[in-house]
């Protein structure tokens, strides 16, 4: 990144994530969990650090305080260097009693922020994907491009169109037309199936972005989507960078290169789970190179009594006695007893699956007891009389919904107790 570029970024971390519910009943959309132990909000921020961009503003709304504590206990920065920061910024309502109205509102709400920092540059970037991303080079592309704004973007589905920010483009990458999740759209140059979509990330030079957003306040308009980016074609020079060619240090040639997935909805959630499974996966969590941060854990060790794994991921504190487990995902301090079975299923935090239970193409939120015998993913009708189901047959169980029993054993019931108190667990004695 060239030295004279000063940058300041803003992470859109308000979204209320209705189509991911009942993930989000309690929590937004950011907050979700994600694989082993990150939350979906880690891959921004990681993507953001990694890149040498240390003054992040997150914005945040709705039911933010999971949020608000993860951010907190993760991704705290050296009180010695002021200019590194990760902050979480809710409404201020410095303009009057208005909840943020959109994207560009939101930081419009907060120009005080841009106005004391003087940065060069600013990255608004969503909060809601999984992804690696250099940042840097994105700059880079905007500067050598003489760029006022620059728009990250990738190819989609022609019939996925009505999801995505549409952009059309000349032959030297300038934004010809915008046009915010339209129903139809013509190919991009080279495809007669594919678009050019918005990533929702985008850089714009300083003084361009607070003018815009003071015309933008002034018009009524609320959002980069729908308003902003639209309006400045004609008058300013939009360029699309080309994600497909941002390159990422550690990245394995069985990885689907640019990989990068909205996680909008609990399909598109659960499936990007299983990408990062094997030995050889789709998109590959650990990268030495390039981290994804995650929150720092207190639990013991998973510990393995017996049982039959097969391609799953088992969190730290949690213990499998005797199940067995087929592409499988477990989060921090989960319970496995014996007998139990899951199939393709995420189960999270501080949950329990009793003897003999099974469960097939599931999600099971937080701090549920599944009881001994129960069967989710078999039956989806019953299963529509208690609980959430896709179109594709993903059950999804509320946070609590089973509440918790008394555990089956004494080394159980001890066990039990250390994971809800977060203590560390007794020690399982391994038999070869």
């Amino acid at each position: 990144m060239p030295a004279t570029k000063n940058v300041l970024a803003f992470v859109m971390a308000g979204g209320e994530g209705s189509r991911l519910h009942p993930l989000t009943a309690n929590r937004c959309k950011p907050a979700v969990p994600f694989n082993g132990k990150h939350r979906i909000v880690d891959f921004v921020l990681s993507n953001l650090v990694n890149s040498e961009i240390y003054s992040t503003y997150l914005l945040v709304q709705y039911k933010s305080q999971s949020l608000i504590e993860h951010v907190r206990q993760t991704w705290t920065m050296a009180r010695f260097m002021p200019q590194h920061f990760i902050t979480v910024v809710p409404p201020q309502m410095r303009n009057g009693p208005d909840w943020f109205q959109g994207t560009a509102d939101a930081v419009y709400q907060n120009i005080h922020l841009i106005e004391t920092m003087q940065p060069d540059v600013v990255a608004v970037f969503g909060a809601d994907h999984i992804y690696r991303m250099d940042v840097r080079q994105m700059i880079d592309f905007h500067v050598r491009s003489n760029a006022h704004a620059s728009v990250a973007t990738l190819p989609v589905d022609l019939r996925e169109c009505d999801q995505f920010g549409i952009v059309d483009v000349d032959d030297n990458h300038r934004i010809t037309d915008f046009k915010e999740k339209p129903k139809s759209a013509r190919p991009m140059p080279g495809s007669r199936t594919q678009a050019l979509a918005s990533m929702g990330n985008y850089i714009f030079n300083a003084d361009v972005l607070l003018r815009q957003l003071k015309r933008m306040h002034d018009n009524g308009e609320t959002d980069f989507g729908k308003h902003i980016l639209p309006s400045m074609v004609k008058s300013h020079k939009l360029v699309a960078y080309d994600f497909a060619g941002n390159t990422i240090p550690g990245t394995e040639s069985y990885e689907e290169q640019a990989y990068w997935r909205d996680v909008g909805t609990i399909d598109a959630y659960f499936q990007a789970h299983f990408d990062t499974l094997g030995a050889q996966p789709r998109f590959r969590i650990t990268n030495r190179r390039w981290p994804i941060y995650a929150s720092p854990e207190q639990a013991e060790s998973a510990q393995i009594e017996d049982g039959v794994i097969h391609r799953s991921v088992v969190g730290s504190g949690s213990i499998v006695d005797g199940a067995e487990l087929d592409h499988a995902m477990l989060r921090r301090s989960v319970l496995v007893e014996r007998g139990a079975c899951i199939e393709h299923s995420i189960v999270m935090e501080r949950s329990r699956i009793g003897q003999g239970a099974r469960v097939r193409r599931a999600i099971i939120d937080q701090d549920n007891d599944i009881p001994p015998g129960e069967r989710i993913g078999f039956d989806l009708e019953q299963d529509r009389k208690r609980f959430a189901v896709t179109d594709s047959g993903i059950v999804v169980v509320p946070a609590g919904a089973f509440p918790a029993r008394r555990a089956a054993s004494p080394f159980l019931a001890a066990m039990d107790q250390a994971l809800r108190m977060g203590e560390a667990a007794p020690r399982l004695q391994v038999h070869a």
